[in-house]
């Protein structure tokens, strides 16, 4: 059944055209692109696991929601133990970068284990939330992949960074390869994932592509900077949130149905209507993340 195995089929190609095409140009002595290979890897694992015992084996939902929480959280605390161990060799910083300031928070120390952890947890099911209508996802996630292989490009170049007053990474300029595979990628994606969809993602796509997001913004210590340039990503997140919270609590619903772009479905908005209205809502955001580096 060919339609049955497209969400695996889907995420398999867009993993496999990262890794291959960043393998291809990356200068390979550098740690922080094999983190970020290998952190997506690990969500791609687990995503697939996922996708296999729901697609494959019927399961209604694949893994259990604590079973796959765990594994996120698992490969969080890898992936910030890993940039922890770099901060202490003098090769990284746990500093925070305040959007609009030039200040930096003080040293985070082992705080920044759970930091890191809930950034690529989040990033990840952010992702995976908006991944509900043709191109929805994939289209966002061109934009917010662009905007971070320029922050990548300017954390790592000295002079451009000091100009800008932003903190500079060395090798994050590297970064500028991973994140461009994934532009790549996620276009190539969206050719056959746009209305109507003739191949999706699932979880094998989603959760790698939404930790890739968030790695970019540690490595680039713009963390608070990914609320911004992932703002579509967060108001379906927080939508889904108040929903939950709001029918365990209240007993009734905020909105006719979570995640945010479908309430719009069932308010009778169309389906490509929705999909170009979050794009465009997407690219203001980026641009207003890309300004703020010159207002501090």
């Amino acid at each position: 059944n060919a339609k049955a195995g497209t969400p695996t089929i889907g995420g398999i190609l867009i993993v496999g055209s990262i890794s291959i095409s960043t393998l291809l140009w990356m200068e390979l002595s550098n740690r922080l692109v094999w983190v970020a290979l290998g952190s997506t890897l690990a969500f791609a694992i687990l995503g697939f696991i996922d996708d296999y015992l729901h697609v494959i084996h019927r399961r209604r939902r694949g893994l259990s929601v604590r079973a796959k929480f765990m594994g996120e959280i698992t490969i969080g605390l890898a992936v910030g133990t890993v940039l922890w161990w770099l901060s202490n060799q003098d090769m990284f910083s746990t500093q925070l970068a305040f959007p609009f300031f030039k200040e930096l928070s003080p040293f985070l120390g082992w705080m920044y284990l759970p930091f890191a952890t809930l950034v690529l947890v989040a990033a990840s099911n952010a992702v995976n939330l908006t991944d509900g209508l043709d191109g929805l996802a994939s289209g966002c996630m061109v934009v917010a992949a662009a905007a971070f292989a320029a922050l990548s490009y300017l954390a790592g170049h000295s002079v451009l960074a000091e100009y800008l007053s932003i903190p500079f990474v060395a090798g994050a300029g590297e970064l500028t390869i991973v994140m461009g595979a994934l532009v790549g990628a996620m276009l190539g994606f969206l050719w056959f994932n746009c209305h109507p969809a003739q191949v999706f993602m699932g979880d094998t796509g989603s959760l790698p592509i939404g930790g890739l997001l968030g790695l970019a913004a540690l490595v680039t210590r713009q963390e608070l900077l990914l609320v911004v340039v992932g703002g579509v990503f967060v108001i379906e997140t927080i939508s889904v949130i108040l929903q939950v919270a709001s029918c365990r609590l209240l007993g009734r619903r905020v909105i006719a149905c979570s995640p945010l772009h479908n309430h719009l479905l069932f308010r009778g908005e169309s389906e490509p209507k929705i999909v170009v209205r979050f794009w465009i809502g997407s690219i203001v955001l980026a641009v207003v993340a890309v300004a703020s580096l010159k207002i501090r």
